[in-house]
């Protein structure tokens, strides 16, 4: 399956101020997912956002935050953005309206974003893009990719998303998002 546009949300788990420094290839993590944010609104896919315990972890970065704009942001608790009552009712309002697509960046591979891609990938389809996640350790986020895969979730890269979500190089947006990943 790939990703459509038209049905998919962008999902940003807590790329934040006091996590993203002490993650594996953060300044990737970073520019990858701001990437992302850019074909999102390009492309009009809905973007939601999660702080993980916010008030001791801050906030989404500043550059990430310029980018999504007016997203909703979600403060949350829990290791899944599934089990956030508040989350989980944005993300069963957007799969009802014919969004059952997630496409997930974000930190921590091996906690949130592994357990929200296994808890979504029950309700839809979950893909999470490799080049913008990260964790402390290399090897928990491969063994989070392998783990997510036998889940069924579809890993990728930033470009393959970028790429499958425009569909072709006829679009309006396909100079300026090609752009972006060079």
């Amino acid at each position: 399956m790939l990703l459509e546009r038209e049905r998919t949300t962008l999902l940003l788990i807590d790329i934040q101020e006091r996590l993203l420094p002490a993650m594996a290839h953060a300044k990737e993590t970073e520019a990858r997912a701001a990437i992302l944010i850019q074909a999102a609104k390009a492309l009009d896919v809905p973007l939601a956002v999660s702080e993980q315990y916010p008030k001791g972890l801050g906030h989404t970065v500043p550059a990430l935050r310029e980018e999504i704009g007016n997203a909703p942001v979600f403060e949350k608790t829990a290791f899944s953005c599934w089990r956030d009552a508040a989350l989980k009712k944005h993300l069963i309002g957007a799969f009802e309206n014919g969004r059952p697509q997630v496409l997930i960046a974000g930190i921590e591979a091996h906690v949130c974003v592994l357990q929200t891609a296994a808890t979504w990938r029950r309700r839809g389809w979950v893909f999470v893009a490799a080049d913008a996640v990260s964790s402390r350790k290399e090897t928990s986020v491969s063994l989070a990719f392998d783990r997510m895969r036998q889940a069924g979730v579809a890993v990728v890269n930033t470009e393959m998303a970028v790429f499958e979500m425009l569909g072709g190089a006829g679009s309006t947006q396909f100079r300026s998002l090609s752009a972006l990943i060079r």
